[in-house]
């Protein structure tokens, strides 16, 4: 980022280090299409905001990802659309083989509405918080970075969070870990 202040040509490889974390993340969050166009989005802040980062900073990733989240805010009824789409739909899975992926499915099916349910119902910053360790695996420091919150903010709305999402899912564990 300090070379991309004053090179903007340098600012390519802050897009070659982290395009595709940002586009993965907000594709969970909103679908391919919307995830293309708000990670354009999140880039072209970016590149307008880079005078304004500080140079202390020796990751960009938070910085990144919390522009990142500020716009998804924007998307909040497509990513709600989404939910909805998603308990209407079978799993996706990456999973290899035919057996394995049949497996996947149902054991995903068993869990998948009531999670998705559970996301939708949070607000939208405890489910940011959520998302970023979840998805992302942030620490709690790089997402109070990434939201500009404090470090209690998280820890609080990470709590609550979790403990919305069990009340919903009561005994079912959403990560298959028994």
């Amino acid at each position: 980022m300090r070379a991309a202040r004053t090179d903007p040509d340098r600012f390519a490889d802050l897009y070659d280090r982290y395009a595709a974390q940002l586009y993965h993340y907000a594709y969970q969050r909103v679908g391919a299409q919307t995830a293309e166009d708000v990670v354009a989005d999140t880039f072209l802040a970016a590149f307008a905001q880079r005078d304004s980062y500080d140079p202390e900073r020796l990751d960009a990733r938070p910085w990144l990802f919390g522009i990142l989240t500020r716009k998804l805010a924007r998307h909040f009824r497509a990513e709600k659309t989404h939910y909805r789409a998603l308990l209407r739909t079978a799993a996706e899975s990456a999973v290899d083989g035919h057996a394995d992926r049949v497996a996947a499915r149902v054991a995903a099916s068993a869990v998948r509405a009531p999670l998705v349910a559970a996301l939708g119902k949070l607000s939208t910053g405890d489910r940011d918080v959520l998302l970023l360790i979840a998805w992302c695996d942030f620490s709690y420091d790089e997402v109070a970075r990434a939201l500009d919150i404090p470090l209690g903010t998280v820890r609080s709305r990470l709590n609550r969070a979790r403990r919305k999402v069990r009340a919903v899912l009561g005994d079912i564990d959403p990560t298959g870990e028994a």
